[in-house]
């Protein structure tokens, strides 16, 4: 069939279809006159009629639903990219985002991380759960691996902890940011039913947190102040926010911390380096987690 601006949805069914093995896939190689997949075949393992399917390659019948191209997505074994441009061209839109735990970090994102070497930064979830740091991280935020895995959530940290205001000289701008940042980000993964727990819980523990989760503020950007951290052995270090999406992971959102001035950069690497480490660097550890 011609290619046409109007079935460039057809076009790319039949490009993707044509890119899979029948015989990986448990079907008769038999006598084929195209390479990949026949439009019935997919069908089949789509669950949809073949003559359905036929005329949503050929541009007739309208639309399909979102599940049902959910489901073709699923028989062409689409890739995330290919699903979302799939969606594109049927319905001029991404779909909609689904929560999925997150398993593990890669080698090469925690190498991103270390090579962040005078930033602290560490890899969230949609839920803010912290999954991976560096060690600037856990000398001048908090030493996440000194904390239970299941623990290891910067709401729990800001909000579960009674000394935390004692360390974030601006706590309230600072937890107010992180709870309207933590709505947006919560909305934006399809993750609001897999936070709830998280968020009753805080609701029962934090007086705080209840009044500003009540207020329905939404954000996504910091602002422009840095936040400071109190540091125990260094001093008021100050630190310039910024959030980055990670590429082929959506399920994951990375956070960095960059030292606002010179002093505050000497004061980072003066503790990668080590030179309060016989002044108790102990002391870090003894001290309640900041985030």
């Amino acid at each position: 069939m011609r290619e046409t601006k109007e079935n460039l949805l057809g076009s790319y069914l039949m490009d993707r279809r044509s890119k899979l093995d029948p015989a990986a896939l448990g079907f008769s190689l038999g006598r084929r006159r195209t390479p990949g997949l026949r439009r019935e075949e997919v069908a089949q393992r789509a669950n949809v009629s073949a003559t359905w399917y036929t005329w949503l390659e050929q541009g007739r019948g309208g639309a399909p639903s979102s599940n049902l191209l959910l489901r073709i997505a699923r028989a062409l074994m689409l890739t995330d990219a290919e699903r979302e441009y799939l969606f594109l061209l049927a319905f001029g839109r991404p779909p909609e985002v689904t929560h999925n735990t997150v398993e593990s970090v890669t080698p090469r994102l925690q190498r991103v991380l270390d090579s962040l070497d005078s930033s602290p930064a560490y890899l969230k979830t949609p839920t803010w759960d912290v999954v991976a740091w560096n060690r600037a991280a856990a000398l001048v935020l908090t030493d996440y691996g000194e904390v239970e895995p299941d623990q290891r959530n910067i709401l729990r940290l800001i909000f579960d902890n009674p000394y935390m205001p004692n360390k974030m000289p601006n706590w309230e701008s600072d937890a107010r940011f992180v709870v309207a940042a933590f709505r947006a980000d919560v909305a934006r993964a399809g993750a609001s039913a897999a936070s709830k727990a998280l968020v009753e819980e805080l609701c029962a523990k934090s007086q705080e947190f209840r009044v500003m989760w009540a207020e329905n503020t939404v954000s996504g950007a910091y602002g422009e102040y840095p936040k400071i951290v109190a540091h125990p052995i260094a001093g008021p270090i100050a630190l310039e926010y910024s959030a980055f999406a990670v590429d082929g992971r959506p399920d994951l959102g990375m956070v960095i911390y960059c030292p606002a001035t010179p002093v505050d950069r000497e004061r980072v690497l003066s503790l990668l380096e080590g030179e309060y480490f016989e002044k108790g660097i102990g002391a870090i550890r003894r001290t309640p987690s900041m985030s």
